[in-house]
């Protein structure tokens, strides 16, 4: 049985429409993970998140990008513990999240918005605390819910 937030086991037409309506992302994702594997990335398919992740892609900071449906991890594993972004930028000291669950929130993000969402995301601040987007993210991936970014989530205070 799926947890409250999750969408993967709702509605199988919904999550079609939504990854056709994403595809163009999905597309730009699935050329990047490719050029990754001719430097040694590889390639799995993860049902609960409803995306193709290429694990040890070769570029960028660390982490992890989603592009439609396919995650770029940088890593071996989603399913190790990351930090979010209020805890990065100093402003709360929650728990580690897993960095799987953070990622799926921002795959039902692109189902929702498809070849909106970079555009809206950029114009929300891109990657930072105060996107409304990450911190949607962040949220869902703290307690199984809220992956939606409206009514933008607080930044949490320091005690």
């Amino acid at each position: 049985m799926s947890s409250p937030g999750d969408v993967s086991g709702r509605q199988p037409v919904l999550l079609l429409l939504g990854a056709l309506w994403t595809f163009p992302n999905t597309f730009v994702g699935l050329l990047a993970g490719l050029a990754g594997m001719m430097f040694g990335a590889h390639v799995h398919w993860r049902a609960r998140d409803l995306a193709l992740v290429f694990h040890g892609w070769p570029w960028g900071p660390g982490g992890a990008l989603t592009l439609g449906n396919v995650i770029l991890h940088t890593g071996s594993t989603l399913d190790g513990n990351c930090h979010t972004y209020a805890h990065r930028a100093g402003l709360c000291d929650d728990a580690p999240v897993v960095l799987a669950d953070h990622e799926r929130a921002h795959v039902y993000q692109y189902m929702a918005l498809g070849p909106l969402f970079l555009p809206v995301y950029l114009l929300c601040g891109g990657v930072s605390v105060r996107n409304r987007f990450e911190r949607a993210a962040d949220r869902y991936a703290m307690t199984g819910r809220g992956w939606w970014p409206w009514p933008a989530p607080l930044l949490p205070r320091r005690a």
